[in-house]
Formats: structure tokens, C-alpha cells, sequence
């Protein structure tokens, strides 16, 4: 990321997606969506948002393009609540880190590890 100010503008830029994806978008396929993290532009002009969204392929497949035809609108909504010279160019991407530890809990749970004995 850039200096301080992309990352102030970065994490309001979070924070108002992640309020509209849960109070004004109404598109079903981004129910699931958490926002993971954003990385802004040092000139501001571009941003790339990270979501993460539980589930099968077709899933996360079925929210990126939920997020994809809302952001015309998400990026509306933001340019009326953040005062910015430039709106930021939105792009959602997909971030498997939160499905990789679920994988990997699921691995762990399944080894047959012995049981530690109490000590009396």
C-alpha cells in the first residue's frame, strides 16, 4: 500500500462497502461476502477489494459476479459518502485465505493425535 492517506482512505473504503453489501445491496449472491482487506493505489484511482465467501466454487463464482454487477452502484453509493477528488475504480477480487483454514482446521481435526494424560 501507499502512505497514511491511502490507508485511512482504504479502510473507509472498507468500511462503507462492507455497510452497503449489508444494508443496501439486495443481490442474494453477496449475502455470504466478508470483506477481507483492500489495496488502494497510491494515487487513489484504483482499489482492489478482497472478499471472502464460504462454500463451493460455484459459490464464491456466484458472489464475485454478484459483486461485480453491484459496483456500479457500491461505487456510487461511496463517491456520495467519502469526499474524494476521485472515486476509486473498484475491483473485487477473491481471497481464499479464510476457506484455506478451514481446510486446514478440518485436516487437523481428522489426524488421530494421542490424548495428552492428565498429570496427578
Amino acid at each position: 500500500m501507499g502512505g497514511k492517506r491511502s490507508v485511512r482512505v482504504g479502510e473507509q473504503l472498507l468500511q462503507e462497502i462492507a455497510d452497503l453489501l449489508q444494508h443496501k445491496v439486495r443481490d442474494p449472491r453477496v449475502k455470504g461476502v466478508t470483506l477481507t482487506g483492500v489495496r488502494l493505489s497510491r494515487d487513489l484511482k484504483s482499489a482492489k477489494v478482497f472478499f471472502s465467501s464460504m462454500g463451493e466454487a460455484v459459490e464464491v463464482e456466484n458472489a464475485q459476479k454478484g459483486l461485480d454487477s453491484a459496483t456500479g452502484f457500491i461505487k456510487r453509493e461511496v463517491g456520495l459518502r467519502l469526499e474524494l477528488r476521485y472515486m476509486p475504480e473498484i475491483e473485487f477480487r477473491h481471497d481464499p485465505s479464510l476457506q484455506y483454514g478451514e481446510d486446514m482446521e478440518k485436516l487437523l481435526d481428522g489426524l488421530d493425535l494421542p490424548k495428552p494424560e492428565d498429570e496427578d
